[in-house]
């Protein structure tokens, strides 16, 4: 007796479900449009760039790659960007993180008080305290100097950070508190041994944005390290080959490319996380 196989039915594709995915197709070609233009320049001698910026390279060549590695000593200033980045993460999680779990945690009007003090910076541009920033830094002898550049980070990051923290910490039970300190635990024991380990989430979001924008930052490090080319770093090198009379373009973004691959790279691998993250703190604060 053969068996009758029910046919699978095809999932239908809704007309403004596609029409949504390719809007959203053309959009990131729009905005990738920039960055491929670069990575094809990059190939390409002066001339192919200045006659034509849109055309491909007659050639795939590595020349420029292996000049600009010499001309800006790359393997020092890709350290110099892991120095500051590494710096500026752990300062950022380790302050940020105590901080929200402490402000949280308190039912103090106080507590809510400093907890927009820390969040309002956010609002505050850049460019409107970055001379106060630069005498500062000055004064505390933390310009030019990589590990320097790293604690400034800590100032610039941590407000994102504490709203990130504070309000994934507002949906930790005060119970697990309750239980570590019967069991024991009290004060950074507590937090590092029961609280920390259950912010995975949103410190691996913090650890790709802040990523994101320490290592590719240009105008704080152009403001406190471009003195010394020891302590120069990736997207400054890419500065360098622009000039006040003559650029040469194919060396600028060759070096712009290989000071944003190392990012792209940590993005691209830890990409599943910042939306998980994210909305793990909104659905609990």
């Amino acid at each position: 007796m053969s068996k009758s196989v029910s046919a699978v039915p095809k999932r239908r594709i809704r007309p403004g479900r596609l029409v949504l995915e390719i809007c959203m197709v053309l959009l990131s070609l729009l905005f990738l449009y920039p960055l491929i233009l670069t990575v094809i320049n990059s190939f390409k001698s002066f001339a192919e760039v200045m006659s034509d910026v849109i055309a491909l390279p007659q050639s795939f060549s590595s020349a420029n790659y292996a000049y600009v590695w010499k001309a800006v000593d790359y393997p020092r200033l890709f350290l110099n960007n892991t120095i500051v980045t590494g710096i500026g993460l752990a300062g950022i999680i380790l302050f940020s993180s105590i901080a929200a779990y402490k402000m949280s945690r308190s039912r103090s009007r106080m507590s809510g008080v400093l907890y927009m003090l820390c969040i309002i910076p956010m609002l505050i541009p850049f460019q409107s305290i970055m001379l106060t920033v630069l005498q500062m830094a000055k004064a505390l002898h933390l310009s030019e100097s990589t590990w320097g550049l790293g604690i400034l980070y800590w100032g610039f990051g941590a407000p994102l950070a504490i709203f990130i923290y504070h309000g994934f910490v507002k949906g930790i039970p005060r119970e697990i508190d309750e239980s570590a300190t019967i069991d024991g635990a009290s004060g950074f024991r507590l937090f590092f041994s029961v609280i920390f380990p259950l912010l995975k989430s949103v410190t691996t979001t913090i650890i790709i944005i802040d990523v994101m924008w320490i290592w590719n930052d240009f105008l704080l490090p152009l403001l406190m390290v471009n003195g010394s080319p020891a302590t120069k770093t990736l997207t400054l090198a890419a500065y360098t080959f622009v000039g006040q009379y003559t650029s040469d373009w194919q060396y600028a973004m060759t070096a712009m490319v290989m000071a944003v691959m190392p990012s792209i790279l940590v993005f691209i691998l830890l990409q599943k996380y910042i939306v998980r993250g994210v909305v793990a703190g909104a659905v609990k604060g």
